[in-house]
């Protein structure tokens, strides 16, 4: 269900274009960056989905990866096609906002 908590207003890079940026509904502000947000992906190529372990390892994502496109998923979720060539998982607005690190939300999520 869809509430101000988990309902982006905006979406786009920060103003250095180093990071994502979303703006929520309720006001919060989120800031990911690329690395961390690949690391998360919760595709069945990333997570095995009998177990929910994560198989995706820091040594697998270059240090330098980036989004090259990013695709709304309905109004529930954003897909990023990254430079590493994957590109299979959706992030749903959910994951995102639970994965939000800032000094309010504290996540440890990776």
């Amino acid at each position: 269900m869809a509430t101000p908590e988990n309902t982006p207003g905006h979406i786009g890079p920060t103003e250095d274009g180093s990071a994502l940026r979303i703006e929520w509904k309720d006001g919060h502000e989120s800031v990911y960056q690329p690395r961390r947000l690949r690391l998360s992906c919760p595709c069945a190529g990333c997570v095995d989905e009998g177990t929910g372990r994560r198989t995706l390892t820091t040594a697998m994502v270059p240090d330098d990866v980036y989004p090259q496109a990013i695709h709304y998923i309905g109004r529930y979720a954003l897909q990023f096609i990254w430079s590493d060539g994957h590109e299979t998982g959706f992030y749903t607005y959910d994951l995102l906002r639970s994965l939000c690190d800032c000094d309010i939300c504290g996540s440890t999520a990776e």
